[in-house]
């Protein structure tokens, strides 16, 4: 298997175990937005980093000179659980979702046109392209008029702005992250180091929101999954596509998470999609294929 074809996988393996964040929260309805968020991205940031101990360890020299990069990276893993669930919460889960993540991939496009001066190819700008009207599909079908009336319109407007506050610190911190691997710290260290801190801020605020955490097996329990599998081990997948493929690529590969999400909201919430819906997973998908299907290598390559 290629570095491509693997790092590909190992995101696509990550944006699965992601997709299943907000049917978890919902069967734990005691725990605030900002708990799930707390304790899914605080301990499971923390528990990934006490795996990576050893590589962090290792890569402490590296850690430091990268440091600006480390303390604005972990800034946004701390940001981005808050923006996102809340968004969630106030805009509704699938709407919350496609925003967060629908966004990500045109945040990542353009920081790394920016700072890293990287052009876009026509292949990425198809493939986002063809995702964002799959979102927007998606999430058009979940934005009926009366759920958005009234005074849950400023709700509504305010999960929406969350969720574009999430998009760009998710796109934030992979950029980071991938910027110290590309200047040769080990991806395990990297994300392990980035996490690990962003976790330890968000512990404070876990602290003070976390007692339904202790008052019932469910909560525990659910709060536990949030932790170890979609943020711990969907981490660790990320981090491993991120040392091989770009950040922009990865992002993009992540649009699968909100149709993840949908279907699971359908098979188990008991949710409905109309043709509308189905038709934006569909091209959520199609973008998906053309964003990560191999390129051809030019001779200047």
């Amino acid at each position: 298997m290629n570095a491509t074809l693997l790092g590909n996988s190992c995101v696509v393996i990550a944006a699965l175990l992601w997709g299943t964040t907000g049917t978890a929260a919902r069967l734990a309805p005691e725990l605030s937005p900002i708990t799930i968020a707390c304790v899914a991205m605080g301990l499971g940031g923390i528990l990934q980093a006490l795996l990576a101990l050893p590589a962090i360890m290792s890569s402490l020299s590296q850690l430091h000179q990268q440091r600006r990069l480390l303390i604005t990276g972990s800034c946004a893993v701390a940001i981005y659980p808050l923006a996102f669930y809340c968004s969630m919460h106030f805009a509704g889960v699938a709407v919350g979702t496609v925003i967060s993540i629908g966004s990500a991939p045109l945040f990542s496009a353009l920081i790394e046109n920016r700072l890293d001066k990287s052009g876009l190819t026509k292949q990425w700008m198809a493939g986002a392209a063809i995702g964002v009207i799959g979102i927007g599909l998606l999430a058009q079908m979940h934005s009926a008029p009366s759920a958005v009336s009234g005074q849950a319109s400023s709700a509504f407007s305010l999960g929406v702005t969350l969720g574009l506050v999430a998009g760009l610190t998710y796109a934030l911190y992979s950029w980071t992250a991938r910027r110290m691997m590309v200047n040769g710290v080990v991806s395990r260290a990297a994300m392990g180091s980035t996490f690990g801190l962003g976790g330890l801020l968000l512990l404070p605020l876990l602290i003070m929101t976390g007692t339904p955490l202790l008052t019932s097996w469910q909560n525990a329990a659910v709060g536990g999954y949030m932790a170890v599998f979609p943020m711990c081990m969907g981490y660790l997948c990320y981090g491993m596509g991120l040392a091989r493929i770009k950040a922009s690529v990865a992002t993009a590969i992540t649009l699968l998470e909100p149709v993840v999400a949908a279907l699971l909201a359908v098979f188990f919430l008991g949710e409905s999609l109309s043709p509308v819906g189905w038709t934006g997973i569909g091209l959520i998908i199609l973008s998906l294929i053309i964003t990560a299907w191999p390129r051809r290598k030019k001779l200047s390559d």
